[in-house]
């Protein structure tokens, strides 16, 4: 009788194949240690794989025939699921942006910050960009104060990391998430973008 797979298995999205549930004639089976066993018939592969109290698991069932490992599949799970956390948490921590215009209507802001929430909850930091357009660039306090109200949205979720920056065309202020940093809180940015109104006015 061919043994259960060892160790706690969490479900996938996509899980592979293993032992009996693999339905191919045949497959190329490659050892523990990676030696390469040939194709064998999958009652044959079973066998090995029964003999040496291992698993069968189908790992590119795209291949002609088919390719089989043989595993503790409890282990080879564990593994794989330590590879895709550390590959999702290798996502984390990268600047996104977030693009808003000065005379931007209410519930599109409000989506914008309901966005920029979720980035920020992912563990990303999000540069908020206030960009200027023809004449808009005249009266720079409204970009001012849209930025104002990002930033006094999100003070329970983030922290500025640095005071406001300013160019030709655009207003800017990047965000962290407030568990990652202890640097400039966003009240403290708001302090800085009235600063910048009140000298831009």
């Amino acid at each position: 009788m061919m043994k259960k797979p060892r160790g706690p298995i969490r479900p996938t999205a996509r899980p592979l194949p293993v032992n009996r549930q693999i339905r191919a004639r045949e497959v190329r089976v490659i050892a523990e240690d990676g030696e390469q066993l040939g194709t064998l018939l999958i009652a044959k592969a079973l066998q090995v794989a029964q003999e040496r109290e291992l698993d069968l698991v189908m790992v590119s069932p795209n291949s002609v025939p088919p390719v089989c490992r043989l595993v503790d599949y409890g282990r080879f799970k564990y593994e794989q699921l330590k590879k895709d956390k550390k590959g999702r948490k290798a996502q984390k921590g990268l600047l996104r942006e977030v693009r808003l215009r000065p005379k931007i209507e209410e519930h599109d802001l409000q989506d914008k910050i309901r966005k920029t929430r979720e980035l920020l909850a992912e563990g990303n930091k999000v540069k908020i960009t206030v960009r200027f357009r023809g004449r808009e660039i005249v009266y720079p306090e409204f970009g001012w104060q849209v930025l104002k109200r990002v930033a006094e949205a999100l003070k329970d979720d983030a922290v500025a990391t640095s005071q406001p920056s300013k160019d030709a065309r655009n207003i800017a202020l990047t965000l962290a998430p407030l568990a990652t940093t202890t640097t400039k809180k966003p009240q403290e940015a708001n302090k800085n973008a009235e600063t910048e109104n009140s000298q831009g006015s």
